[in-house]
């Protein structure tokens, strides 16, 4: 079977999924739905979704970190960190909002196909840095979704307004525990990222350690997180001024690797 298919099927599968979360918080069973058995059946196109990762990006014996498979396996490592979480956290109406993203995300490597292969992938150095940027960039996913979401509930609580997918959701005290944690673990990842790269340049990219504007944006992002995680710790920020920090970090982060990697892959075509 082709991976074209296979990658209909999954999509298909995460859309169905979908379809029965939103249905659930809807009526206010997200949670109990994520819970259970449905929420169980979400690791089978989880799993077919790796599946098909580990033949875009391990291809031809190399390591293809195109922007199209880059995108599908930052959501991919968001749903998994998600099904993970659900057995400690009341999240199945996060995972909802997921889900969706999934189902265009497993596409996007099949239909829209580019090389973009790294050299030295069978060093130590290299493997830690990749795997330390990827799990970053799904973290600090996550944790936007929370920001965008706690803005949201918040502004409709002053207005004496919630639509029934927000009462669904997790009371904000656990929203913004689970926000922080994210950010804290993410800015760990993104500190060993930054780190690695610089210290470890020649031997994972064969050449020497640039400050370029790839370098420069990773840098504000991990400044941005550092000052929020600060400000939280020695002076309780939270509420509207932990979102606005959270998105510009990750505005900043999307600038410093998915933006480069649409400049050079989908307008100058290298």
């Amino acid at each position: 079977m082709s991976n074209v298919i296979l990658a209909l099927i999954a999509s298909a599968a995460y859309g169905v999924l979908a379809t029965s979360f939103w249905r659930a918080q809807a009526r206010g069973e997200g949670d109990v739905l994520s819970r259970g058995a449905m929420g169980h059946l979400v690791l089978i196109p989880v799993v077919l979704h790796g599946y098909l990762l580990m033949q875009d990006v391990f291809a031809d014996g190399g390591v293809n970190l195109s922007m199209t498979n880059a995108l599908s396996l930052i959501v991919w490592l968001t749903l998994l960190v998600y099904a993970v979480a659900r057995f400690f956290y009341p999240i199945g109406g996060l995972q909802a909002l997921v889900l969706p993203l999934a189902a265009v995300a497993v596409l996007l490597p099949e239909f829209f196909p580019t090389a973009h292969q790294l050299a030295n992938t069978g060093l130590i150095a290299f493997k830690a840095h990749i795997s330390a940027a990827m799990l970053a960039y799904s973290l600090f996913t996550i944790a936007v979704l929370h920001a965008v979401l706690i803005s949201q509930v918040e502004s409709r609580l002053h207005h004496a307004s919630l639509p029934r997918i927000l009462q669904s959701l997790p009371p904000l005290l656990t929203m913004e525990t689970l926000l922080f944690r994210m950010i804290g673990i993410g800015f760990v990842l993104l500190t060993l990222t930054l780190a690695s790269g610089a210290v470890f340049s020649e031997e994972i990219f064969g050449k020497a350690w640039q400050f370029n504007h790839k370098v420069l944006f990773g840098f504000v992002s991990w400044g941005v997180f550092a000052v929020l995680l600060l400000g939280h710790h020695f002076y309780g920020w939270r509420g509207r001024t932990a979102v606005r920090w959270t998105v510009s970090g990750f505005v900043f982060l999307l600038l410093a690797y998915l933006g480069t990697k649409f400049v050079l892959e989908v307008i100058l075509h290298r």
